[in-house]
């Protein structure tokens, strides 16, 4: 089953007997809260969940957004509805960059029925699908996460397989290059990594690419059938690539949940500047 459901797919499964829940996952970094924007307006009987809080730990030594104590992130769940027979969809505004985070969670938590509107909130709106602004009582989900369910790589890892596969740099290339750092203790990249904005996934209306165009992005920057891992600034964009991986053929992606926000935060581990690895 492809990760993807495109929004006249979801428009007809939310008026079937098995109806998917739906969690809006609306965030942007230094952003307003998504909550704000959800408030607004969403998918008739979506759930908010909050990155910051629900989708991750306190920021701390393992970068800016850790993996989230299962605990939390399974109380989070239960409280939307999430089931373990149920399928789940999750959007955001619109390119995925943060949906793709719920998505990871998900499946590296075990449940095997999540999928990413393509295009997010834009392409239902453009579609001419209905809002709402209620928000739906808390549910009574059963979903209890077992962690580990999809591959990470720490730092020492990440690391080797700059070296020993392909550890792509997800973040925009100024940030790899060094030229700007709005966020993380040094600017640069992990040495060896390749840049991979992840943007780069993208049509230009925030839906994915087509496959075969993937396909060929991650051909053109070296993959075959070597192991591969992504980062990004703090895990959450890294999650956007490896969706975009999966949809090219290669599931077995890894995340590095730290990510340059805990690379850089410790002194000892080099950092390259320029637009070679």
């Amino acid at each position: 089953m492809t990760p993807l459901i495109p929004v006249h797919e979801l428009a007809e499964a939310l008026g079937s007997a098995n109806a998917p829940v739906l969690l809006d996952i609306r965030w942007q970094l230094g952003g307003p809260p998504g909550h704000q924007e959800y408030a607004a307006g969403h998918l008739p009987g979506a759930h908010y969940l909050d990155l910051d809080r629900e989708l991750a730990a306190p920021p701390g030594p393992r970068g800016r957004h850790p993996l989230p104590d299962p605990g939390v992130l399974g109380a989070a769940l239960r409280r939307a509805g999430v089931t373990a027979r149920r399928p789940v969809v999750v959007y955001d505004a619109g390119p995925a960059t943060s949906a793709a985070r719920a998505w990871w969670l998900l499946r590296w938590a075990g449940h095997e029925d999540v999928r990413v509107l393509d295009g997010g909130l834009a392409a239902w709106r453009a579609a001419g699908l209905p809002e709402s602004t209620d928000t739906p009582a808390p549910a009574d989900g059963d979903f209890r996460p077992e962690p580990g369910r999809l591959p990470t790589v720490d730092a020492a890892q990440a690391a080797e397989l700059a070296h020993t596969g392909l550890l792509l740099d997800a973040r925009a290339g100024e940030r790899y290059r060094g030229e700007v750092e709005p966020v993380d203790p040094r600017a640069g990249h992990i040495p060896g990594a390749v840049s991979a904005p992840t943007t780069d996934n993208l049509r230009p209306d925030g839906r994915f690419l087509p496959v075969a165009d993937l396909v060929a992005r991650f051909r053109g920057l070296g993959l075959g059938d070597q192991p591969v891992a992504v980062y990004c600034g703090s895990g959450v964009t890294a999650a956007h690539e490896v969706l975009a991986l999966h949809l090219a053929g290669h599931p077995d992606a890894a995340l590095y949940p730290g990510s340059w926000s805990e690379w850089s935060a410790t002194p000892t581990n080099p950092a390259t500047t320029g637009p070679t690895p």
